[in-house]
């Protein structure tokens, strides 16, 4: 007799009756999940907490009295669960959306219409879809628990491939779910003199891609931009993807030029990486170094085969510290990564190797 899967047990927080109605109903249309609480406010949720012990909380961020900041930095304090947040589309929003994934949250959903979201059926698909991956998410105090032991032996494991051969002129990275942590620890760590343009694809809607470029550049040596079209890309800056945008690797002369597109969606998301990687092959052959790190599904596969048959350098997210890892996982998989390595290794390696 076959074993009936687990479910995955969540816990609903919100201010709104209706809102707490609504998500649970759009997460009991799978029969993968059991919503087994639901919580008014951060008293109420952190006892929920305590007291169910669920696989996923769902968090509104706007909620009276303990708001869904303080709820989370608790729960991450006393009993680190994967939490994904519930946000407005507000600039607000945004901000306090990217404090949150700093905190410790594996990802977001946007309410489309405010606090009270009479058509959240629009994002039911990937508030399900987030929910069963934040479920699988390794979290960012277990990770580094793990990989403690393990970092000092992998930051002086050789590369798999001699990469002294290479002339790159950029660094293309991809990152998805858990992505704006590891940047966060990545490219701060990169130093002002780094020699190569960096343009990068994180998974995030439209209006929070910029507070995302601000966060990173107020951290930064480097200078962190939104990407606009026809935007030259010169060592010191890294280029991010707007949010709704694929972003692709112009070339006029010597200059590198950002173009960007709202072509259909490649993977079901835009901005992809596997556009932008493929772009990058297209116009400057192997002369690139591209990074995959954490996230859910493929996105950066194709581009990396297309980078690798062009003599481009790889280096992927070891499973040690990807919150998910599917996007290095698949790289890796694939025989296409030249370097495996762990978050807290790949500024290093990074400036090793474009050096």
């Amino acid at each position: 007799m076959m074993k009936k899967p687990e479910t995955i047990k969540i816990l609903i927080v919100d201010d709104s009756a209706f809102m707490r109605k609504v998500i649970g109903d759009i997460l009991s249309e799978d029969p993968l999940f059991e919503v087994i609480g639901r919580a008014r406010n951060g008293t109420e949720a952190i006892e929920a907490v305590r007291t169910l012990s669920p696989s996923v909380v769902t968090l509104d961020i706007e909620m009276p009295g303990k708001s869904g900041i303080e709820v989370l930095k608790e729960i991450m304090d006393f009993k680190p669960i994967p939490v994904v947040m519930v946000s407005s589309l507000t600039k607000e929003g945004a901000n306090v959306t990217m404090q949150a994934l700093d905190l410790g949250a594996v990802d977001f959903v946007t309410k489309p219409s405010g606090n009270i979201s009479l058509d959240m059926q629009k994002v039911g698909e990937e508030l399900r879809r987030k929910v069963a991956c934040a479920s699988r998410a390794v979290l960012f105090g277990a990770r580094r628990a793990k990989r403690l032991p393990h970092v000092r032996e992998l930051l002086h494991a050789p590369p798999l491939r001699d990469v002294s051969k290479g002339k790159f002129e950029i660094l293309v990275v991809a990152a998805s779910t858990g992505g704006p942590m590891a940047l966060q620890e990545i490219i701060p760590n990169l130093p002002q003199d780094f020699p190569l343009p960096v343009m990068i694809v994180q998974h995030m809607p439209p209006g929070f891609t910029t507070s995302f470029a601000h966060r990173l550049d107020e951290r930064s040596k480097l200078s962190v931009v939104e990407g606009h079209d026809g935007m030259p890309v010169r060592k010191g800056t890294a280029v991010i993807a707007p949010g709704g945008y694929h972003l692709m690797v112009e070339k006029k002369g010597v200059e590198i030029l950002c173009k960007l597109a709202e072509t259909p969606l490649v993977r079901s998301v835009r901005p992809a990486a596997d556009v932008l990687f493929t772009s990058a092959a297209e116009t400057m052959g192997g002369n690139v170094l591209a990074l995959i790190l954490t996230g859910m599904g493929k996105d950066g596969l194709d581009g990396s085969k297309l980078l690798k048959e062009k003599g481009a350098y790889v280096i992927a997210e070891s499973k040690e510290t990807s919150v998910i890892f599917g996007m290095p996982g698949a790289v890796i998989a694939a025989g296409l990564a030249d370097e495996v390595l762990p978050l807290d290794a790949i500024a290093e390696g990074l400036e090793r190797a474009a050096r």
